[in-house]
């Protein structure tokens, strides 16, 4: 068990863990707590020293994120108790989230799904160079204004409304910025965007769904670009991303989708790697967790790389032919 102990009801995830410990008839299971320098690297670490048979990790985004990062490279399959405001690739995975006694009988006898993981190898502005994973979303622009200017307090007691000022900001001032980007290696191509997000999911809090064409297994990066023309524009994408989360709930609705008219403002790629590089410095974001400002990023997709315990019941996500339908085809301009 890797937990965060600010998110994550205790006493009650315990009294889940040893019913199913004496229902599966399995040993005592082992506790790491994370702490905020590495938000659940170190305490993942730790956890696979003892050759665990499953690793359960409770928080949010940020620390599936961590944890990822340790267990990716195993065979030992993670399994989730959402306890964090987005709790996004949960969501995508259709695993309940609030239900912390289901999410753990899940992960004693749930099945493994292998999902893909994203790597990016980000360059600070002084040439430092690093190398974090995701498994949900990095962004920059908006996103990564939300994350940078977001505490885990305001996000402990606020929840998703803690998001609202720093959206209001960059609203108002929809600042687009330019970015010079290569998809799968090919011919660097100039843009301007206000946001840029690089998916390995596509469903958002509130059932909204960025990016129709993302599906978390199928060796593929899904990159939006967000244009949109002031306020107005903004509530247009607004629109657009909740009837998309609507259409996305049944077959025909994902069949629509590809007949949806274009809209500027949204402007959708694909491919097996992403680079961009910056004029000036923009800070990122991966999985909701700022990383500082870059100048460089390149990201490229693990496919099936990470092994998640999911429920024989839990919703089923897009078939490629409807995935396929979803995409426009067109790199961003």
């Amino acid at each position: 068990m890797v937990y965060n102990p600010i998110k994550v009801p205790l006493d009650r995830l315990r009294r889940a863990v040893l019913e199913q410990e004496r229902e599966h008839g399995w040993g005592e299971s082992s506790w790491f707590e994370t702490d905020s320098d590495d938000s659940g690297r170190r305490a993942a670490e730790e956890a696979l020293a003892g050759d665990p048979a499953v690793v359960i990790v409770a928080g949010g985004d940020g620390t599936v994120r961590a944890v990822t990062e340790a267990v990716y490279e195993s065979e030992t399959p993670l399994a989730l108790v959402p306890a964090g405001t987005g709790n996004l690739l949960a969501r995508n995975l259709g695993v309940p989230l609030t239900n912390v006694e289901g999410s753990v009988a899940t992960a004693f006898a749930g099945t493994a799904r292998a999902v893909d993981v994203a790597v990016a190898e980000l360059e600070d502005p002084d040439g430092h160079r690093r190398t974090r994973v995701f498994v949900v979303m990095a962004g920059i622009g908006l996103d990564a204004e939300m994350a940078q200017h977001t505490s885990a307090l305001a996000k402990k007691r606020l929840g998703w409304l803690a998001y609202v000022p720093p959206i209001a900001r960059s609203v108002i001032a929809n600042r687009l910025f330019h970015l010079d980007y290569r998809i799968d290696g090919g011919r660097a191509r100039p843009a301007h965007a206000h946001t840029v997000i690089v998916g390995n999911c596509g469903t958002l809090t509130g059932n909204m769904l960025l990016i129709p064409a993302a599906i978390v297994d199928d060796g593929m990066l899904d990159v939006v670009m967000l244009r949109p023309k002031g306020r107005w524009g903004w509530a247009r994408i607004g629109t657009r991303l909740t009837a998309q989360g609507v259409a996305n709930r049944s077959r025909f609705g994902r069949s629509m989708l590809r007949l949806a008219p274009e809209f500027r403002a949204l402007s959708y790629a694909q491919g097996r790697s992403f680079e961009a590089r910056f004029e000036i410095p923009h800070h990122i974001e991966l999985d909701g967790d700022g990383f500082g400002q870059v100048v460089r990023a390149r990201i490229t997709v693990r496919p099936s790389a990470l092994r998640v315990c999911v429920h024989d019941d839990a919703t089923r996500l897009p078939a490629r032919g409807d995935a396929a339908q979803a995409r426009s085809g067109a790199a961003p301009a």
